[in-house]
């Protein structure tokens, strides 16, 4: 068991407010040891401030920081303050990120444009800035966020999603590549449905589409954002995963073996 532990560790996670993946990913790491620097849009600052409170309540020192991910000196100025905080950053969970369910003949350049540049240049931004650090310190983990969409697509109109998402999977791959010399593992997690989310909510307006997604698993039910993920990040996080990099690991109740 103590290949999963996080006592002494400080990890970064961003997309860390209460309403996402990002919060039960932050608990996951304070409930194994590590303490957390939490990261997110100013404008969820008040969920960002519950995530903060959930952290502490498990006995870990939380902070949090405003970060646009697609800004690359709002990323130094992230990661120089979690810096100044902890000292270091042992662990980067990396789960910023944004959606646009459009047609592609009604989506704008613009549009798509923010949907790239938070999703895959916001990834690299902010993993290209820890790693400087993990690699002054000889060893780090880096964990993407990807999705069931990495290699297929779904039912929903959302090109520029699926195309900057499969984006993500081959960026962790190319960077473990790069990486692997400094004793860096960089894994990306690729979830399946998790409902409901920030992000899923709003399919709560579509029973219909709910349960033909329910049905699509081998598990015939919807991601549990509470319990189905944590183990996963935890794994990837701790020295029980120091083997494992270049990875895209689906959390999708079987969804992409059909």
């Amino acid at each position: 068991m103590n290949q999963f532990d996080l006592t002494g560790q400080v990890s970064l996670v961003t997309g860390a407010s209460a309403g996402g993946l990002g919060y039960h990913s932050a608990l996951a790491l304070a409930e194994h040891g590590s303490d957390v620097y939490l990261a997110d849009q100013a404008s969820r600052k008040e969920d960002l401030e519950r995530t903060k409170a959930a952290v502490e309540g498990l006995g870990r020192h939380a902070e949090i920081g405003f970060v646009d991910v697609a800004d690359e000196g709002a990323v130094d100025a992230m990661v120089t303050a979690a810096l100044d905080t902890f000292g270091k950053i042992d662990v980067l969970v990396h789960h910023a990120g944004v959606m646009l369910r459009k047609d592609a003949f009604e989506m704008t350049l613009p549009e798509w444009q923010r949907i790239v540049d938070i999703n895959l240049t916001g990834t690299w931004l902010v993993d290209r800035r820890v790693a400087r650090e993990m690699v002054r310190q000889k060893r780090g983990k880096v964990i993407n966020t990807s999705t069931l969409y990495t290699n297929i697509v779904g039912p929903l109109p959302e090109s520029a999603y699926y195309a900057s998402k499969a984006g993500v999977a081959n960026l962790t791959r190319g960077l473990a590549l790069e990486w692997g010399k400094h004793n860096i593992q960089v894994n990306c997690v690729a979830p399946g449905v998790f409902y409901p989310t920030q992000m899923t909510g709003p399919l709560g307006a579509q029973p219909d589409r709910l349960e033909w997604m329910r049905q699509r698993t081998f598990l015939g039910r919807l991601g549990n954002p509470e319990t189905d993920l944590r183990g996963l990040v935890v794994f990837l996080a701790t020295a029980a995963s120091d083997y494992v990099t270049g990875q895209v690991i689906f959390a999708d109740g079987g969804w992409t073996a059909w």
